[in-house]
């Protein structure tokens, strides 16, 4: 929220004091703490004065510093409060001229003379600080009392994250408010509000409040990024990176990496959608249909209306159009699918469960002590308490009972129109529980699925989060409007989403609100079949492609079978994102933060360390996108593209621009017709001519996510090997837009991209003709 009125003045009823001068520190061997009177000390009679700022300074972890900021520490403390894991770490040295802590890479300094200043430092240099009247204690007439902090950003400085947000990537100029909410993809309002941003300037910073905070960057202070909360006390870390790699690894470290998904869910999930009829004859007549066209399909799922109309959420199928669930479900898993249905937090007055929860306490109380409920959703609706931990075995007792009969996952929605004027069964404050309610709501059904399913095989459909809300994948982006305009919005949300610390992403292909038009489905079947999770599903209207065009079932037939082949790179890359917290689907500036180019690109995307995505937002193709230095190749004709520009150029619906980076070497499968399959049994490493001297480890994991077969491509003049280590079976070798004159270990046959060869045992030794290619491969954003 902004305090100020212009440069100079409050606004009314507004009054701030902050700290002028570091007048003693307390010193202990990993932190210390200052305290900060808010007026000069000339003499004794000043220290009768107050208010007095207490900050506190400590390393959880090294790269992280956390700063506490401090009026009355008689504050409550009160619930819930973000699990983070923390190994106390620093050390500290104290001289008269100022306190510092350093951990690791990063220190923190605050300065003992004339004039406030707290800077922090890495690598030689300021990288950012609270300069004077930036750090501050603030009340209003009405009687509310907030913690402010404001961090320098320089001219070239750029902010990023703050959750799924639908408008700019960059975040400079913009009012964010974490207050998780059910907008839309249309608005300022978001379902998924992270008090986290990273930054181009080497690093990031988390507000470790789960309630609402507010954020001005630059759009107070012009040449600061502005936090505050309101309360007595606020802690926020300051995370170095330098890269945004780095900082992402750190903080989901802090806050969680995500959990390993299962193979099967990256393949396609068709829905009933939301308000169209349907019963097992619908069902079966969409998955004959797919199945008849060569559409590969692994994740059935039931929206709503599987259980009977104001009833949700009592979980039971309803009888008149689902006679025989068990039956029903086996039929369909025994066609080799998964199944999904949806679920809410909600309990409308007509189900069952109302009443159940009701006399045992488990749905959120008015202070008065009556059932907090309203007629918006479900007639009557109540909210269970998640705070409750019988409450919590509950609602997942219910969930229990339709793992017997066949269910695998869940579509966790809703969670984000949380009262505030509740009482909860621990005792959280509303309004620090508002945005937490749905960490804990996606944990409780994310743990059952993995108490049933095992490790790696729990997954959900999630709408709601906020920080930590990673380690319950997979998310998708709501209900965004069947538009071009939508489909921006869904991937700004997306890239936003991803530089919050969440590693996987999904989103409704064709949009939710409306009928897509027959071109905006077909561009957007490229886009979401090129992201991490697959998802067909709309509101009032099926999402089979033969209801839009013969052309669309062709368009998705094509970009299924490519990700399916493509599932050894995606497992790659989804080993990064549940072991180093990278998000599969990356802002261009993650990657390449050292080219001003991309600093704002918002239309396409980086999936993995090597493949560009530049999603087509028009239906007659044309568009363009910027391509990083070096010579990139297009995946889908091995064309070359000189980089370090912007290309133009029009595309069919059949094609989408899918770039690989120089020098990559990417892994296809053999199956192209289901994603759980043997990823290395078969493969072919697609080589795009690699540097003089370069050398790449391909890693492709097993089923467990441990096992791994490793291949490692190196270059010396015109010699490529290419060792195995694991047990990859049969492999090959296609070296992209190159001719062989020897081969050992195999045997080479010419083929349409290059030169294709066959290993015949652990190592290929090849030799190109010709020089071949020296340009040197683009470094990637932590220059690996």
């Amino acid at each position: 929220m902004k305090f100020t009125d212009g440069y100079w003045m409050m606004r009314k009823g507004v009054h701030a004091v902050y700290p002028v001068e570091a007048l003693d520190i307390d010193a202990g061997p990993a932190s210390f703490v200052v305290h900060a009177p808010v007026q000069r000390i000339r003499h004794r009679g000043d220290l009768l004065k107050g208010p007095v700022v207490t900050v506190s300074c400590a390393s959880p972890m090294p790269d992280v510093i956390a700063v506490t900021i401090t009026h009355f520490a008689g504050e409550r403390p009160c619930g819930p409060a973000f699990a983070l894991a923390t190994d106390p770490t620093g050390e500290v040295t104290v001289d008269e001229d100022a306190a510092t802590l350093t951990s690791g890479a990063l220190s923190v300094r605050v300065g003992r003379g004339e004039g406030w200043r707290l800077d922090f430092l890495a690598g030689g240099r300021r990288l950012t600080g609270s300069a004077q009247k930036a750090m501050a204690i603030i009340d209003t007439d009405d009687g509310r009392h907030y913690v402010r902090e404001q961090l320098d950003l320089g001219v070239d400085h750029f902010v990023y994250g703050l959750g799924e947000r639908f408008g700019p990537l960059v975040k400079n100029g913009q009012t964010v408010d974490i207050w998780n909410a059910d907008g839309g993809t249309s608005s300022e309002q978001a379902y998924k509000n992270v008090p986290f941003f990273l930054t181009n300037a080497g690093y990031g910073v988390f507000v470790d409040h789960p309630g609402r905070v507010s954020f001005e960057v630059a759009s107070e202070a012009m040449a600061r990024a502005q936090f505050s909360v309101e309360g007595q006390s606020m802690r926020y870390f300051l995370i170095y990176g330098p890269t945004p790699r780095e900082i992402l690894r750190k903080y989901t470290a802090l806050t969680g990496r995500p959990a390993r998904v299962p193979g099967w869910s990256y393949g396609l999930w068709l829905s009933t959608s939301f308000t169209t009829a349907y019963d097992e004859a619908t069902v079966t007549s969409f998955i004959d249909g797919m199945a008849e066209r060569g559409l590969p399909l692994s994740v059935f799922h039931f929206d709503c209306f599987w259980m009977r109309e104001f009833r949700w959420c009592d979980f039971e199928w309803d009888p008149r159009v689902f006679p025989d669930p068990p039956g029903m479900l086996r039929r369909l898993r025994g066609r080799g699918l998964r199944i999904c249905v949806w679920i809410n937090p909600y309990i409308g007055q007509r189900s069952p469960l109302f009443e159940e929860g009701r006399a045992r306490g488990y749905l959120l109380r008015r202070p008065n002590g009556d059932v907090w409920q309203w007629d918006l959703w479900q007639p009557g609706l109540a909210v269970v308490d998640f705070t409750n931990p019988d409450a919590r075995a509950w609602y997942a007792a219910k969930l229990d009972a339709l793992l017997d009969m066949g269910v695998d996952c869940f579509k966790t929605d809703f969670g984000e129109r949380i009262p505030t004027d509740v009482v909860y069964h621990d005792g959280s404050d509303p309004e620090r529980a508002h945005n937490y309610y749905a960490h804990l709501y996606n944990q409780t059904v994310f743990e059952l699925l993995r108490k049933r399913r095992g490790e790696g095989e729990a997954v959900v459909f999630a709408r709601s989060a906020t920080a930590g809300g990673q380690q319950f994948p997979v998310h998708w982006g709501g209900d965004c409007e069947s538009t071009f305009e939508g489909m921006g919005e869904s991937l700004r949300g997306g890239l936003s989403l991803g530089m919050s610390g969440f590693g996987f992403w999904s989103h409704d292909i064709g949009g939710f609100e409306g009928t897509p038009d027959p071109a905006l489905f077909k561009r957007w079947i490229a886009f979401g079949l090129l992201s991490s999770h697959s998802r067909l599903h709309g509101s009032r209207s099926y999402r089979v492609p033969w209801l839009f065009d013969e052309e669309s079932v062709e368009v998705l037939r094509r970009f299924s079978r490519l990700k399916m082949r493509l599932m050894p790179y995606l497992a790659g890359a989804a080993r990064q994102a549940y072991g180093e917290g990278l998000p599969m689907m990356r802002a261009m500036v993650v990657e390449f933060p050292d080219d001003p180019a991309c600093t704002h690109l918002e239309r396409q995307y980086m999936l993995g360390d090597d493949l560009l995505v530049a999603p087509v937002f028009s239906a007659d193709g044309e568009l363009s996108y910027y391509v990083p230095r070096g010579v990139w190749t297009r995946y889908l004709t091995s064309e070359r593209v000189e980089g370090g520009r912007w290309v133009r150029e029009r595309h069919g619906f059949d094609s989408a621009p899918l770039l690989v980076r120089p020098g990559a070497v990417i892994p296809e499968g053999a199956v192209e017709d289901r994603p759980d399959y043997d990823l290395a049994e078969g493969v072919t490493l697609r080589v795009y001519e690699p540097a003089d001297g370069a050398r790449v480890m391909t890693v492709i994991p097993g089923a467990d996510g441990d096992a791994v077969t490793t291949f490692t491509t190196s270059r010396d003049g015109p010699v490529v090997r290419v060792a195995a280590a694991g047990a990859p079976g049969a492999w090959s070798v296609l070296l992209v837009n190159r001719r062989v004159v020897a081969v050992e270990g195999g045997e080479s046959a010419e083929h349409p991209r290059g030169a294709l060869v066959r290993a015949a045992c652990g190592e290929l030794v090849i030799t190109l003709e010709g020089e071949g290619s020296t340009t040197a491969s683009v470094p990637r954003g932590d220059d690996r």
